[in-house]
């Protein structure tokens, strides 16, 4: 049993600093003035990748249980999730008070002209209700059916924050085509289980 907590612990511990881990890194470049010609795209890229990065991470236990039966890793998801909107926060707050310093009326005209903006604003604003309704009171104030509907918005928001990606960098399109088609399993794994259920449900018994 011991053994068994400090597993748990140790667990816990890795997830939490993989999180961390690009942040410090970031902080560690800053520091050194190792973000190249234009830090703040540098971040922002940063910040943005990352942000993709978890956010895919955090359906990747769905869809291991949904694959091969087990669903040890399903007690980190939510974890994972909140990491996701920590760097889309970041990424945001970084556009808005150091690249646009705060300034309302060109935000408004990035998000009318620039469709990766646009997009971009749409995913962070469906990780919102994600992470505000992340603990288990939401779970049992919404009962469980509902928080469970409303946190498939976590695949739209990845779908959005792949899209913005590959919008914002436009040339070079490597890293978006990565996450386009790890997206693009996660979401067949996911529609192969809802079709597996419908399946073992309309079955004669």
């Amino acid at each position: 049993m011991a053994r068994s907590a400090a597993g748990r612990r140790l667990a816990w511990l890795g997830v939490f600093a993989s999180g961390t881990l690009p942040l410090a890194k970031g902080g560690l470049d800053a520091a050194r003035g190792a973000l190249g010609a234009n830090p703040i795209a540098e971040i922002l890229n940063r910040l943005g990748f990352w942000t993709l990065f978890f956010l895919l991470l955090a359906l990747v236990p769905t869809a291991l249980r949904i694959v091969s039966g087990w669903g040890g890793a399903i007690r980190f998801r939510r974890a994972i999730g909140l990491f996701a909107f920590f760097y889309a926060f970041l990424h945001l707050s970084v556009y808005v008070g150091v690249d646009q310093f705060f300034d309302l009326s060109a935000i408004v005209q990035d998000v009318v002209k620039r469709k990766f903006i646009a997009i971009g604003m749409l995913a962070f604003a469906l990780l919102v209700p994600l992470a505000l309704t992340s603990t288990d009171r939401w779970v049992r104030r919404l009962g469980f059916v509902r928080w469970k509907r409303l946190h498939r918005l976590a695949y739209l928001a990845a779908v959005a924050g792949v899209v913005h990606f590959a919008w914002r960098v436009k040339a070079d399109l490597r890293q978006p085509l990565l996450f386009a088609s790890a997206l693009a399993v996660l979401l067949g794994v996911r529609v192969f289980g809802w079709l597996r259920a419908s399946r073992a449900r309309d079955a004669p018994t």
